[in-house]
């Protein structure tokens, strides 16, 4: 490898951080004690008009055949900055949990064996999305709130109608968790889905009924207040899933 190869190499590895200050090994080491994720190598890819890619290969099993491999893709730009370009990777610019859940909804979608269920229930490792209540997990927990199956973080990007092009900019995170409460004197059922969006260099908005009663409402009067246009809204969100 020459020279200027590890020195870009270097300088992603340095100098890229998560939202939470977190570096790339940083989130790889801890994403790999919970979800099939084994970091392999990292290499220099081919020059480009917009910048200079910085690889990381990883594996869901040791075992894998190299052509197996799946990639995490950063791009030094001219400047020197250093952006993820990788769109199914964009959960790790939310920290390590994040991308952690991605991998583990993946795993679940593939029917992969031994996945790690109890990360995908266990609601603090939603405190990454932050409410003007507080955090997630936390509400979840005072809410007296169980998370379900169907967990998942991922990243929408932007697409140019006109040309059909995918971006990395302006794109949203999306959080998506089924959750069953303990909603005592509530006048609807309080089994739902919460669903949290962000924009990047924006807060999280609730998107979904529950989250939106999660994100104005304190856990011990979360299902208080409830008046027919809450019903309805409850009620026209259920079926909607149903369909």
């Amino acid at each position: 490898m020459r020279a200027e190869d590890n020195t870009l190499i270097d300088q992603v590895r340095s100098t890229w951080r998560a939202q939470d200050g977190e570096t790339a090994e940083q989130i790889f080491a801890r994403a790999a004690k919970v979800a099939h994720f084994v970091p392999r190598r990292w290499e220099h890819g081919r020059k480009t008009d917009t910048g200079e890619p910085v690889v990381l290969s990883w594996a869901k099993h040791p075992t894998d055949k190299a052509e197996d491999d799946s990639a995490v893709t950063w791009e030094v730009g001219r400047d020197g900055t250093v952006t993820l370009v990788t769109l199914y990777a964009k959960p790790m610019e939310l920290g390590w949990r994040a991308f952690a859940l991605s991998l583990l909804a993946d795993e679940v979608t593939g029917n992969e064996t031994g996945v790690g269920r109890r990360f995908l229930h266990d609601p603090a490792n939603f405190n990454f999305v932050t409410t003007a209540q507080g955090r997630l997990g936390d509400l979840l927990r005072r809410s007296r709130c169980t998370v379900g199956d169907g967990a998942n973080v991922h990243y929408l990007p932007t697409v140019d109608e006109q040309q059909t092009v995918q971006t990395v900019k302006d794109g949203l995170w999306r959080v998506q968790l089924s959750v069953d409460c303990d909603g005592q004197g509530a006048g609807y059922s309080t089994r739902d889905v919460i669903i949290f969006e962000k924009r990047e260099g924006q807060d999280w908005e609730p998107r979904s009924f529950l989250a939106k009663r999660i994100a104005t409402y304190a856990p011990e009067s979360l299902f208080d207040q409830a008046d027919p246009k809450d019903q309805e809204a409850f009620e026209a969100d259920r079926k909607a899933l149903a369909k």
